[in-house]
């Protein structure tokens, strides 16, 4: 969802911007939407999520640290 507040995303930017989506996984989902003749944008429903999934992204960003950041050594 977060992907999609700025608009309407071509492929190449989902992928770009969801981390850990396979190219595979995302056309796969990307198919079968436009099979039932599905716009890949946000409905007013989805956009007046914005709040709620900015909220979360700030507190992930506070709170959730990278496993490559976390996973720092000590050589002595």
């Amino acid at each position: 969802m977060y992907a999609l507040l700025e608009g309407p995303q071509r492929f190449c930017e989902l992928t770009s911007t969801v981390e850990g989506l396979s190219d595979r996984v995302l056309s796969d989902r990307l198919r079968e939407l436009e099979l039932e003749g599905v716009e890949y944008k946000l409905t007013e429903k989805g956009r007046a999520l914005e709040p709620v999934v900015l909220a979360i992204r700030q507190w992930a960003e506070k709170w959730v640290t990278s496993p490559d950041l976390s996973l720092t050594s000590t050589t002595e």
